[in-house]
């Protein structure tokens, strides 16, 4: 049994080997829906608030210390087109899905930190509007891979879909865009595994489960199969540790399964919608639950992202460069 320490009290929770759990605290109660992405040289992670006024927000991280100040909270980009989920590209700049509005498109951008400067990267497929984008991971060669479901139009804030509820690949060097995967109802969340040759992806919609593909030559998608069930609304967030098993938000918190699909796990966070892998060591789960966000420090690192060409000290590794940063502290 491990102690749960947070701001309304401790409770407890059982997490199944091999994965230990040292602790989970609530780091700050906040808006933080989505998006989670951890920058090693700032020490920062960065989230997405819930709709109507989606923004892009900046924690000041402070090593292990647990929990932490509201104040350290800042927006690095109000009225952020309904943003939700986001990666970090080898160039240290966000990668957005904006799942836009009735007025506004949605799209793929990238926000550069420093500057807060936003540029699309994809905003069509074909000639057509896309749907929502939902969530995004960038491969260790470039590419970026996005679902993007219709939930946009389910909820009321986008116009109706000209195109499937599909999974995509983009190239940033050639400009392709290409479907890799269709016959979803609403995919969520995706993640590679330690080796990039299978990809998981979490279909939110009936019947809601996880399904596998194997990776051909780092573009193509065969051998479809379900790996897992999961709970009604999810799953939505997926990550992969460096061992090679899967984190999946389910209604009761974190699952953790191993690659077969198995459960090993769970990390009791009722309402856990994403997390992603951080902290000095990389062994820190940062969990976003809506009214919160949760640290549980595990005994295993994470998932290793795309290889940082930005070094640390450069202009958007310096948080000090953006305006909207000015007077948090570090």
């Amino acid at each position: 049994m491990t102690e749960v320490a947070g701001g309304h009290g401790t409770t407890s929770m059982t997490v199944s080997a091999p994965v230990g759990v040292q602790r989970l605290t609530r780091v700050v109660e906040t808006d933080a829906h989505e998006g989670p992405v951890y920058v090693p040289g700032e020490d920062a992670l960065y989230f997405t608030t819930q709709r109507p006024d989606v923004a892009i927000k900046r924690l000041a991280l402070d090593g292990g210390r647990f929990p932490l100040e509201p104040g350290r909270i800042a927006t690095v980009r109000a009225a952020a087109n309904m943003a939700n989920g986001m990666a970090l590209d080898a160039e240290g700049r966000l990668v957005v899905c904006e799942q836009g509005t009735l007025w506004q498109p949605a799209a793929i951008t990238r926000v550069d930190r420093a500057t807060g400067s936003v540029e699309t990267v994809v905003g069509e497929w074909l000639g057509l509007r896309l749907n929502s984008p939902n969530d995004v991971v960038v491969k260790r060669d470039g590419t970026i891979w996005f679902t993007d479901p219709s939930y946009g139009y389910l909820q009321g804030f986008r116009p109706a879909p000209q195109v499937g509820d599909h999974v995509y690949r983009y190239d940033p060097r050639s400009g392709a865009l290409r479907v890799v995967a269709d016959g979803f109802d609403k995919p969520n969340g995706l993640a590679f595994s330690p080796d990039e040759d299978v990809l998981y992806v979490g279909d939110n919609g009936n019947p809601h489960h996880i399904v596998a593909f194997d990776v051909v030559r780092g573009r193509r998608l065969t051998r479809r199969r379900v790996l897992a069930g999961s709970t009604s609304e999810h799953p939505d967030g997926l990550k992969v540790d460096a061992a090679g098993r899967i984190y999946a938000s389910a209604s009761e918190g974190v699952r953790i399964l191993d690659p077969s699909g198995g459960q090993i796990g769970e990390i009791a966070v009722p309402g856990a919608v994403n997390f992603t892998f951080g902290g000095p060591d990389g062994n820190v789960l940062f969990i976003t639950a809506d009214d919160a966000i949760w640290a549980a420090v595990l005994d295993t690192p994470g998932q290793a992202g795309p290889s940082r060409t930005t070094p640390v000290g450069s202009t958007a590794d310096d948080a000090s460069r953006c305006p909207a940063l000015e007077g948090v502290r570090r």
